[in-house]
């Protein structure tokens, strides 16, 4: 049972703005920004962004997915992946987690290259790495433009934790902002679940958010370090 002086808040939903204006750009993810801001002048129709969990390749493709009217598609066996392909530009997400039939994939690159659509792939692995046993889809793959993402710096970091906290009308400390970031997952999705944590607790127990708030979600969630 919840303590009286612990409220359970109401799960109002805050969804991130993830439009083109909203996109925070540092040093890990301009090549990346790069890429997309010059969509359709590609100089490959194949395009693989390549980053760890949380490094912004979703929010790119769904920039570039907009921007291009791309559709969504998953090259398996049986699929129209390859006649979507010929019409329309198209995005494969999360590649090397999904799996894909080779063969698939090999005939939606080769309709994207025969028609001049555009695909747009993401994964957490270098596709050199992917289990690919199809010569010709390995060559296919090696002719693409890949581009890699780093992790995010602080500076990226800090200026997500304030966006985030600002989509939900908040201002947080300056001084707050560097003690998370020095201390938290180096990755977007933990600012995401960073944010949304403090905001939870601070409204369940109708406080400000603090260091003290901020420690206790750290530790909870496995972050705090550096003498906590």
């Amino acid at each position: 049972m919840k303590p009286v002086s612990e409220q359970l808040p109401l799960a109002f939903e805050h969804d991130p703005a993830i439009g083109r204006d909203d996109l925070l750009i540092s040093d890990p993810l301009s090549a990346a920004v790069s890429i997309v801001d010059t969509w359709p002048q590609w100089s490959s129709p194949v395009v693989i962004l390549a980053g760890p969990v949380g490094s912004g390749k979703s929010h790119l493709a769904s920039i570039w997915r907009e921007k291009s009217g791309a559709v969504p598609i998953h090259p398996q066996t049986g699929s129209d992946a390859a006649d979507i392909a010929a019409r329309q530009p198209v995005l494969f997400e999360d590649a090397d987690r999904r799996g894909f039939d080779d063969q698939a994939l090999f005939h939606v690159i080769n309709s994207v290259r025969e028609n001049g659509t555009g695909l747009l792939i993401t994964t957490r692995l270098w596709p050199m790495s992917w289990p690919v046993e199809l010569a010709d889809l390995r060559s296919r793959l090696k002719a693409a433009t890949v581009v890699e993402i780093g992790e995010p710096d602080d500076e990226l970091l800090a200026l997500v934790l304030v966006k985030l906290f600002s989509d939900r009308q908040l201002t947080v400390d300056e001084k707050l902002i560097g003690y998370i970031v020095t201390r938290m997952e180096r990755s977007l999705d933990a600012a995401q679940t960073i944010v949304e944590k403090l905001d939870r607790l601070a409204l369940s127990r109708r406080t400000r958010i603090s260091r003290a708030l901020a420690l206790e979600v750290l530790t909870e969630l496995g972050n705090a370090r550096e003498g906590d």
